[in-house]
């Protein structure tokens, strides 16, 4: 069982915080891009040193093992939730679904204003969940997971951004636009620290090279 359940005495201010953080901006018209703002690079980098480093295993691993997307709030699923929230001046229908606004994607800085041209990025991928910990949870675990609007794990980016970043870690992928990298690179350890998942030996390397500059 994850150790995150053991860890609410060091992640119950973050999850508030982040928590707030999202109600300001879901009253606010010209809200963008409104990833939970992740914990400082110092507190990453003391996170970081804390992770366990393993071997990543992906062996039974599918996607249906993660459900999405779930009702967040009213009639709004989990991706109806993010798009009204990282989006600027979202008008939905009755049953929830954006028809118009515009979505700044801050992993390659372009701005959309359809949202079939927005993904919900999972920031750490589900399947790297998985190789990292994940596999051991209960399908209640991973689902919570998936659809966790508290930490810094999803954000509405440019599809095919998100599809060419697929199931990549830091050392093999980083969003093109570099001034969104340390805030990446916090986020991911945020989450991987909050669910007690490991990171392998390219991984922690590319981490710690990339929170040494933030």
């Amino acid at each position: 069982m994850p150790k995150f359940y053991a860890r609410r005495r060091v992640s119950i201010l973050a999850a508030l915080t982040g928590l707030i953080a999202s109600v300001a901006l879901l009253n606010s018209p010209t809200a963008s891009a409104a990833l939970p703002t992740p914990v400082s690079a110092s507190t990453a980098r003391s996170y970081l040193s804390q992770l366990t480093v393993a071997t990543e295993n992906r062996t039974g691993y599918s996607r249906d093992l993660f459900p999405t997307w779930i009702t967040i709030s009213g009639t709004c699923n989990t991706r109806e939730w993010i798009l009204k929230r990282d989006g600027t001046n979202v008008v939905t229908d009755s049953a929830c679904a954006a028809t118009s606004g515009s979505w700044y994607s801050p992993y390659d800085g372009a701005t959309w204003t359809a949202a079939s041209d927005v993904d919900i990025d999972h920031l750490v991928p589900l399947a790297e969940a998985w190789d990292s910990g994940a596999s051991k949870w209960t399908t209640a675990q991973r689902q919570a997971f998936a659809n966790d609007v508290t930490r810094p794990q999803l954000l509405a980016v440019t599809d095919n951004v998100n599809q060419a970043k697929g199931d990549q870690d830091p050392a093999t992928w980083m969003p093109s636009r570099t001034a969104y990298r340390c805030t990446y690179v916090r986020a991911w350890v945020q989450v991987k620290y909050y669910y007690d998942l490991s990171v392998d030996s390219a991984e922690k390397s590319a981490l710690t090279n990339y929170l040494a500059s933030c």
